[in-house]
């Protein structure tokens, strides 16, 4: 730990794409694992009647990524996805491919581009005009918020969590 501390202070802050970026990534790696952790014959599940169930939550985070990364404005064409899938495997494969857009606009910005106004779209009902590293990191916490649900529903069927394991 103390290594990293040192040698983050030798290369110097990083810049806001680059910040941005890594806190993307970093949550793709968790939501892919998370996600993957949950059985095939559990995707269906839900703790109660009226809630999502596990590949709906996974869906939910997907249409999130792809409706609010589109309004970063970039040419980067979004991949499709189905709300109505419930097979395990092409679930995570619609994940992946939405925070590969992410990551691929991403890396396409530099920080004036993320300070520029974000594209009016469905997110302006939560938080009004914003630009756009605003709407990446609103998306980011609306995962999280999906990521504390999830953790639920593996609890509930007898699965640690991947964060939560320890060897």
């Amino acid at each position: 730990l103390l290594a990293v501390t040192v040698l983050s202070a030798q290369e110097g802050p990083l810049s806001l794409q680059q910040g941005t970026l890594r806190d993307w990534t970093m949550l793709k790696d968790t939501m892919m694992k998370i996600s993957a952790a949950m059985p095939e014959d559990k995707f269906g599940f839900k703790p109660t009647p009226p809630q999502r169930n596990f590949g709906e939550q996974v869906l939910h985070v997907v249409e999130a990524n792809v409706n609010q990364i589109a309004r970063l404005g970039a040419k980067t064409p979004a991949p499709a996805y189905n709300m109505k899938e419930t097979r395990k495997a092409e679930i995570l494969k619609m994940l992946e491919a939405s925070f590969d857009y992410g990551t691929t606009v991403l890396q396409s910005m530099s920080d004036s581009d993320l300070l520029a106004p974000a594209v009016s779209g469905r997110g302006d009902r939560f938080m009004g005009g914003s630009n756009r590293v605003r709407v990446v990191y609103f998306d980011m916490g609306h995962t999280w918020d999906i990521y504390g649900q999830m953790v639920v529903y593996l609890r509930l069927n007898g699965i640690t969590p991947p964060a939560s394991q320890r060897p």
